[in-house]
């Protein structure tokens, strides 16, 4: 069974564990992950974004954080399973959860910035209605190379 809670400084260790596992699996950690997962209190929420785990019979297995572009738009990072528990969906769950939140939020559009590596990922992105848009020059993460987003206003109609 899947909770997912606003993140708690006892769960720093695990969202920076979470992400460093999957990134050192298909990729190399950068200077924002370092900046991102070294800090998250300093890097992310008091700087109006949010971090929630996702538990598992309350044990954390997966995390994700929404980063503030500005006061409409943020960015969803940082998101990450226990490769153990792959194969449960807990990361369309988290997903989901991180679409309703934005929703209940009035926000107009979640970002994210993925690699065309990461096949499985792309998928669900696609399947809960996320489009490619152009990349910006100058990307946080060399790992980067391809930018998705979700115009949450148009998902309310569509996908409901």
């Amino acid at each position: 069974m899947l909770t997912i809670v606003p993140f708690e400084t006892k769960y720093t260790q695990i969202f920076k564990d979470l992400n460093i596992e999957w990134i050192t699996e298909y990729f190399k950690v950068e200077e924002k992950d370092r900046e991102l997962l070294e800090n998250s209190q300093a890097s992310i929420i008091d700087k109006g974004g949010f971090i929630f785990i996702g538990l598992w019979n309350n044990e954390p297995v997966g995390c994700f954080a929404l980063i503030r572009k500005n006061k409409e738009r943020y960015e969803l990072g940082k998101m990450a399973v226990s490769k153990s528990y792959h194969g449960l969906q807990i990361g369309q769950k988290l997903l989901l959860y991180a679409i309703d939140f934005a929703k209940n939020k009035n926000w107009n559009t979640l970002e994210l910035y993925s690699s065309t590596k990461l096949d499985a990922a792309l998928h669900i992105y696609k399947k809960y209605g996320f489009t490619k848009t152009p990349l910006e020059d100058n990307l946080d993460y060399l790992r980067s190379d391809i930018k998705m987003e979700l115009k949450l206003k148009q998902y309310n109609n569509e996908y409901q």
